[in-house]
């Protein structure tokens, strides 16, 4: 049988435009991938493209849930 097909969009990043490597070996994700992906996730990203008050309302979100 054949595998199922995967998003493209979802498996393809372009290094340089999506992500880098910093200087210990990390991949960072830049501003620009991260607002294609459409949403913050809370965790503080590097170059988070989202306002104070998105990332706040997602912190708060995260840790009602957490309840």
């Amino acid at each position: 049988m054949d595998e199922p097909q995967k998003d493209d969009k979802a498996t393809k990043l372009e290094e340089g435009v999506d992500f880098y490597f910093d200087p210990g070996g990390l991949m960072v994700l830049t501003a620009h991938y991260l607002r294609n992906r459409g949403f913050c996730c809370g965790s503080g990203c590097r170059h988070c493209p989202y306002t104070d008050e998105e990332r706040a309302a997602v912190q708060r979100r995260n840790s009602s849930s957490s309840l």
